[in-house]
């Protein structure tokens, strides 16, 4: 579920995991929880969260302080310097080609520099994030995975933005349905599980309160902004191609072929499970971005 235009390929140098002396073995310097992709729709969230709670936060991303790249191993070790936990988001999507055999050098090297905890965002329903997410346990840290269903969000800050400002969502799925989840709902289970030793060990799935199709999406979209939102489904084979023209990785349409074979079409309660309350609903998610002017045109 999360979206660049390009995917990181594994990487090929690893810097010596040796490890070294860390900030958060002296007495001084309290320990730093990393957030990977922590300008990102959920990573920001989490941030922010943390930093609210009173934890020191390290930014993971290209344009922060320390500069993070996935493909570029030389940067991890100057990201990873104090650092006790992580929040681990993969940037095009743990499903894409390479994602694995990164995620295995990168967890494998935190957890020899010191980085004892590591939280990871994955995907419901797909073999191959799940891939990845064998490869981090296996690191020898103690490890939490989030499996989350399709966001909110990406209706409203990327991926389907560009078409419901155009009026008009035009994809491969049918009439399948997806319970859709919100990025402040899996923000919420992180954060919880990131200072909670309890959920070391454990997998959650999260998703919404409801399955809808993205024909029910377009609706909620309509009657949020007061204009009218269209669905028009189309092949796979249309959608890849039209993926291809626009230079934008066709396994894109792959993710959006595993919503069509009903894999998630029912409601799982991680939500519940770590926060104790029920997931937020679309409608009011859909409501609250219109007011702040997400879609105004």
């Amino acid at each position: 579920m999360t979206q660049n235009a390009q995917a990181a390929p594994a990487a090929q140098t690893t810097p010596t995991a040796q490890a070294t002396p860390t900030a958060h073995d002296t007495q001084s310097t309290p320990p730093i929880t990393l957030v990977l992709g922590g300008t990102g729709k959920t990573g920001r969230r989490v941030a922010a969260r943390l930093t609210a709670q009173g934890h020191t936060v390290r930014i993971g991303s290209r344009s922060a302080d320390r500069p993070f790249v996935w493909e570029d191993p030389a940067t991890w070790p100057a990201v990873l310097e104090g650092v006790a936990a992580a929040y681990v988001t993969y940037s095009p999507d743990l499903g894409f080609p390479g994602a694995a055999e990164t995620i295995d050098e990168f967890s494998r090297f935190a957890v020899a520099h010191g980085v004892r905890r590591l939280v990871l965002l994955s995907a419901r329903g797909e073999e191959r994030a799940h891939v990845s997410e064998d490869r981090l346990k296996a690191s020898g840290a103690d490890w939490t995975i989030v499996r989350a269903s399709w966001f909110h969000q990406n209706f409203s800050e990327d991926f389907f933005l560009e078409p419901v400002l155009a009026g008009e969502l035009v994809l491969p799925t049918g009439e399948a349905v997806e319970p859709f989840v919100d990025a402040d709902d899996i923000a919420d289970v992180v954060t919880a599980v990131l200072t909670d030793p309890r959920h070391i060990g454990k997998t959650y799935e999260l998703s919404g309160p409801r399955p809808l199709s993205f024909r029910d999406a377009a609706a909620e979209l309509s009657k949020a902004t007061g204009r009218q939102i269209n669905y028009v489904p189309v092949t796979l084979d249309d959608f890849r191609a039209g993926l291809e023209a626009a230079g934008a990785p066709v396994e894109f349409a792959d993710l959006l072929s595993l919503i069509t074979d009903g894999r998630n079409a029912h409601l799982v309660t991680g939500v519940e499970e770590v926060l104790g309350r029920k997931p937020r609903d679309f409608a009011d998610f859909a409501r609250e971005a219109a007011a702040a002017g997400v879609w105004d045109v």
